[in-house]
């Protein structure tokens, strides 16, 4: 069972940045995919970005050259870089792992862009 614990979600200015932290209780290698994806009120789930265990990265269209995904091997930990926010970004974030091909979930974090 991999868990999963998010944090860095807060209130943010359009234009600003924050940086969310998903630290899993295995080895970063041991799992195949990790990424975030968000939540906005009365909207489906969608993927945000994602990191191979080869480090491959892929980014939603709505956030390439805005959000950065990296990973942190020592620490098991993967970040999403959040800049140039825009009101739009406002959503829970959930952080994602997949390792042999079953799913697990962090409780998630809220990111609300406002002035």
């Amino acid at each position: 069972q991999v868990q999963l614990v998010e944090s860095g979600g807060g209130l943010v200015q359009p234009g600003g940045s924050l940086r969310l932290s998903c630290t899993t209780s295995e080895s970063v290698f041991s799992i195949n995919v990790m990424g975030w994806y968000r939540q906005a009120p009365g909207k489906q789930r969608e993927l945000v970005a994602v990191i191979t265990r080869g480090a491959s990265t892929n980014y939603a269209d709505s956030v390439k050259g805005r959000f950065i995904i990296s990973r942190d091997n020592a620490k098991n930990t993967v970040y999403l870089q959040m800049n140039s926010l825009k009101p739009g970004d406002t959503a829970f974030y959930y952080c994602h792992a997949m390792k042999n091909y079953i799913n697990y979930w962090g409780k998630g974090t809220l990111v609300t862009v406002s002035p």
